[in-house]
């Protein structure tokens, strides 16, 4: 409890039975009572000093999509609200260019590589709830800290950390493992695969070899069949029926996962219980919302940390009927508006239960549009402004610029700007710091506390250099020359586009990190982004005086900033990412997992 003081009160003596205030004696019982007051509301203000906290995560939404940052076709116009009332960052930059390598850079304050939560080669985001990787559980997230100091803290959405780690219940990765006391929504991200008729997303390009390689067998086996009906070989059956079998053995090992991932990854949960297998897409944007909602009001009388990670704006572009052809900008801008909607409807909800004024709200994406998201030639990813690249590139500007937006009235000033290179990262510290917790001190942090930034009391961010991973691959850094106000940007290693001169990998899903498709450049790209944001005009010796004092320098902080590199074991290795059966979350008895524990809620109003 903060320090309680009673001005103006002075004892005379205990056999007077009065206390003097102000000059004037009251009698003891009056002091008394006066005295528990004041001690009560010192409570009351001692709790007050800890804000309520609302994290609100977009998923794919490209800076360019909103009103307060420069579209001025699509509706937005409660997450403006929120930029007018409060601070918009400009240069706010997530840690990973995916969407789980950048969740746990902003859960834990530091690049997702430090727990091995991002791809050596390969595969660069968790597959299957039935994988064993996951955020590491001695990782210590901002939720585990504000839990400790007596926080209620809430997980609505998205999760995308894994599960389960040895067996099927363990729910090692699970949110609850990470101190959140609560827990609704999607473990892991929502897919095509989660909506009938769509293309596969999981392992597509495997998926359809295996497919292949399944027809090449059994047209093989029907050759060798129809051969020894007609006495052209002489193979035994035995030798026949063991082939078969082999042929089977293979088809059902693969197809026991991707045959139905719908199940396998489509799923909700409250808390470790599963809700829903496979998801009614149709009806979770409602049911989040309501969780979110309750959740607020359950805990309105003590201070609370709700995270609400939104499935919104990730392919498939599940929209409700309220929604669909209302915007300018197809299925894509229907689904921002929607998401917009529910944004407002959780503020009101601050609104109405009295928690404006003591509740810190930020707003984010968790990285670049995804300029890729394609049906035919119809677009269905985000606008990343005049930003190059999207998700998937871990340098280019469009991957890893995003929305930044900060509101508490009261304590952060209303309608300011700030041109400050920051991170998704940063909101540990922050939240850390306003919770009144300590932060880790037996490990590299990588995010800084903004509040003196955002009060204004500092003129710039804490951060010197930043660093942009795809992968572990160093594809980017960039200098913040405070005494000049310049932002040098270098590229070591940039993804061939394609086609060519298009700024995005089309065909590909997203842009490599390494081999073939990427160019490495040996003399580095240079971008002054303070005159150039857009990364148009590379600077070279010749037409930049401080080119290779640049370079020189950011080659000196990367090597500082990689000597505090230890090594970790990798949850994207090939035997944590696989699908495992004895670790699918089931709904029932496996393998038939199925249950739908929501239908009486589907449908209230809201």
């Amino acid at each position: 409890m903060g320090v309680v003081r009673f001005w103006g009160w002075s004892p005379i003596t205990e056999r007077q039975g009065k206390y003097r205030l102000n000059g004037s004696t009251v009698p003891c019982r009056a002091y008394s009572i006066l005295l528990v007051t004041y001690v009560l509301l010192g409570i009351c203000v001692a709790n007050d000093s800890k804000p309520n906290i609302l994290l609100i995560m977009a998923d794919d939404l490209g800076i360019g999509d909103l009103g307060c940052y420069g579209n001025n076709t699509l509706r937005t116009p409660n997450i403006d609200r929120l930029a007018k009332e409060g601070i918009k960052l400009l240069q706010h930059l997530a840690a990973a260019p995916l969407c789980t390598p950048s969740r746990a850079a902003f859960l834990t304050g530091r690049h997702a590589f430090r727990s091995g939560m991002d791809a050596t080669n390969g595969y660069r985001a968790l597959q299957w709830n039935g994988g064993s990787g996951g955020l590491p559980t001695n990782e210590t997230t901002f939720a585990k800290i504000l839990q400790k100091q007596g926080y209620a803290t809430g997980l609505i959405g998205k999760w995308h950390q894994g599960v389960n780690c040895e067996f099927r219940t363990d729910h090692c990765h699970h949110p609850l493992r990470h101190g959140f006391d609560y827990f609704y929504g999607m473990p892991f991200t929502l897919i095509n695969d989660c909506q009938i008729n769509k293309p596969p997303e999981v392992d597509a390009a495997f998926r359809a070899k295996l497919w292949v390689y399944t027809q090449v067998i059994v047209l093989g086996m029907l050759t060798l069949i129809t051969g020894k009906l007609a006495g052209l070989i002489s193979v035994s059956w035995k030798i026949l029926m063991y082939l078969i079998t082999l042929s089977f053995l293979f088809f059902i090992s693969w197809y026991s996962s991707f045959g139905f991932v719908q199940y396998w990854n489509c799923i909700m949960m409250r808390n470790y219980e599963i809700t829903e297998q496979p998801m009614v897409l149709e009806r979770t944007a409602t049911l989040m919302l309501k969780e979110a909602i309750s959740f607020i009001a359950r805990n309105k009388h003590k201070p609370f940390l709700l995270f609400v990670s939104l499935l919104h704006v990730h392919i498939p572009l599940v929209t409700t009927k309220q929604f669909l052809g209302k915007s300018r900008h197809g299925l894509y801008g229907d689904n921002v508006e929607e998401m917009d909607w529910m944004v407002g409807k959780i503020l009101d909800a601050i609104e109405q239960e009295g928690l404006k004024n003591t509740t810190f709200i930020y707003f984010t994406s968790d990285h670049g549009g995804h300029l890729e998201a394609r049906e035919g030639h119809v677009q269905l990813g985000g606008s990343n402004g005049i930003y190059k690249g999207g998700k998937g590139m871990g340098g280019w500007e469009g991957g890893i610029r995003v929305p930044g937006i900060f509101r508490w009235p009261g304590m952060l000033p209303a309608g300011q700007v700030i041109d400050e290179p920051t991170s998704l990262m940063d909101v540990y510290p922050t939240v850390v710091h306003l919770g009144g917790g300590k932060i880790p001190q037996d490990r590299v942090i990588d995010g800084h506390n903004l509040m003196p930034l955002l009060q204004g009391t500092v003129e710039h961010s804490k951060h010197h250099f930043l660093f942009h991973y795809c992968g572990i691959h160093l594809h980017a850094a960039r200098w913040h020359q405070k005494d000049s106000n310049k932002i040098w940007k270098v590229h070591y290693i940039t993804p061939n586009f394609h086609p060519e001169g298009s700024g995005a990998c089309y065909g590909r899903g997203v842009c490599p990190c390494s081999g073939e498709h990427v160019t490495y450049h040996d003399q580095p790209l240079l971008f002054d982004l303070s005159r150039d944001p857009s990364e148009t005009n590379p600077l070279s010796p010749d037409t930049e005086p401080f080119y290779h004092t640049v370079i020189e320098r950011l080659r000196e902080a990367i090597m500082e900033h990689q000597n505090t590199f230890h090594p970790i074991s990798q949850q994207f290795s090939m035997n944590n990412i696989m699908w495992k059966p004895w670790l699918q979350p089931c709904c029932g008895t496996f393998p038939f997992c199925s249950c739908d524990k929501e239908s009486d809620n589907a449908h209230t109003a809201l």
